[in-house]
C-alpha cells in the first residue's frame, strides 16, 4: 500500500492578529493542523518549518504579501 500525501488548503488573508507561538513576533501564516489544533509562526519560524507544516497541516492562512515556502506556486 502506497501513501498519498496531499497538499493543505492554502487560503490568503489580508491580515493576522496571532504572534507567533516560538518567538511572539507578528504572525505571517497560521497553520491548522490535520489533528486538531492550530499553531501561528512568523515569517521566519514559518519558512524555516515549511515542510513539515506542509505534511501536518489540513490548512494554512497566508497573510498577504508575504510569501511562503510550503505554498506551491504555479508558471
Amino acid at each position: 500500500m502506497s501513501a498519498t500525501t496531499l497538499s493543505p488548503e492554502i487560503v490568503t488573508v489580508a491580515s493576522l492578529a496571532e504572534r507567533c507561538d516560538r518567538c511572539s513576533a507578528a504572525a505571517k501564516l497560521e497553520v491548522t493542523i490535520a489533528g486538531g489544533g492550530t499553531l501561528a509562526f512568523c515569517g521566519h519560524h514559518g519558512n524555516k518549518h515549511a515542510a513539515d507544516l506542509s505534511r501536518v497541516a489540513a490548512r494554512v492562512a497566508v497573510e498577504q504579501g508575504f510569501a511562503w515556502a510550503g505554498e506551491v506556486r504555479t508558471a
